[in-house]
């Protein structure tokens, strides 16, 4: 019999500026029995990310837009509770792609994961997409070197706290920013060698302070005032790994490009934005290092955890912009 699915819905592009919930529509809608190579997932937790808010622009992008009067999409952990495909049964807990709805039905497009001893939404923060990109942006793009001080930005959210900890566990002095004292007193715990409120002060003023040798490598998720510094205190050749700019994800205006930005020629840095579709043949290496550490206990890693359904997502997701998640936004569904 079909399943009765709640989803949330595109209902208008949002103008500059932060979304508001009215651009979001829940609505309700059948899913149907699986056909042949057909399964249903009934979703258990979904992820709400940064990325997302690209998306809901009508422009050109490395992934398509979301259409108006169209569910959202994004990824998800759920149960398999109908299925005619011959990879997946019933009970079967997989990741996939289609989040933000109660019920999805596929034919591809997802995996098996083993949630003995873990918590789905793991699947979606330090095993899942966040992770990779994480240990991608550190080892790859920014191609981490002995002796390298590590600055990362909105290190307590779900890429960033994992990146300062795959460089800790590497062997490198790591500083951390984040936007609160309760999160920077986690990334203390976690083993951030300093780290500092960027609300108390000047991040350039506060970073000289943490970083007063300089630094060799910026792993960026917020752009902005933050990139600007980063430049400042960079030694020579070095790098910085552009993952996001969350600090213009809202704004209503281009933001300036940095004011020290002559400093990459005389210092020869090397900055490369980077999009973590583009390696997914890192996934193997990624599960095997990474999936080891957070088994062992080496990596610690935190949800924020928002209930009441599918309904809370929009939400959910504003919060994840204002800043309001330490680690990985989840929604319970």
């Amino acid at each position: 019999m079909p399943y009765t699915s709640k989803e949330i819905r595109l209902a208008s592009r949002p103008p500059a500026g932060e979304p508001q919930p009215s651009v979001f529509q829940l609505a309700e809608t059948e899913v149907a029995d699986p056909g042949k190579g057909e399964f249903v997932v009934r979703n258990l937790v979904m992820s709400v990310d940064p990325y997302m808010r690209g998306r809901m622009d009508d422009r050109p992008s490395y992934v398509p837009p979301y259409q108006l009067g169209q569910p959202l999409d994004g990824g998800a952990v759920g149960e398999v509770v109908a299925s005619n495909h011959k990879r997946f049964a019933v009970g079967d807990v997989v990741a996939h792609q289609l989040g933000w709805r109660e019920y999805a039905l596929l034919s591809r497009g997802a995996q098996k994961v083993d949630t003995d001893g873990i918590s789905p939404g793991a699947y979606l923060g330090v095993l899942g997409m966040p992770g990779l990109t994480a240990y991608v942006g550190l080892l790859d793009i920014a191609a981490l070197k002995d002796g390298d001080i590590v600055f990362v930005s909105g290190a307590a959210g779900a890429v960033g706290s994992l990146a300062g900890q795959i460089a800790k566990l590497r062997g490198h002095t790591v500083i951390g920013s984040a936007g609160s004292a309760e999160k920077v007193a986690w990334l203390k715990e976690i083993g951030f060698d300093a780290a500092f409120n960027y609300h108390d002060g000047p991040v350039a003023e506060q970073l000289k302070t943490a970083a007063p040798d300089g630094i060799d490598v910026y792993f960026d998720n917020v752009g902005g005032e933050h990139l600007e510094a980063a430049i400042g205190r960079m030694r020579n050749h070095g790098r910085i790994a552009v993952c996001g700019m969350i600090s213009a994800y809202n704004a209503e205006e281009p933001p300036a490009a940095p004011r020290n930005l002559i400093q990459v020629v005389g210092k020869r840095l090397t900055i490369r934005g980077y999009i973590i579709l583009d390696h997914a043949d890192r996934q193997p290496a990624f599960a095997q290092e990474v999936g080891a550490w957070v088994r062992e206990g080496k990596v610690q890693f935190r949800e924020t955890i928002v209930e009441g359904g599918v309904e809370a997502a929009p939400q959910a997701f504003i919060d994840l912009l204002r800043g309001a998640n330490t680690g990985k936004m989840l929604v319970k569904l």
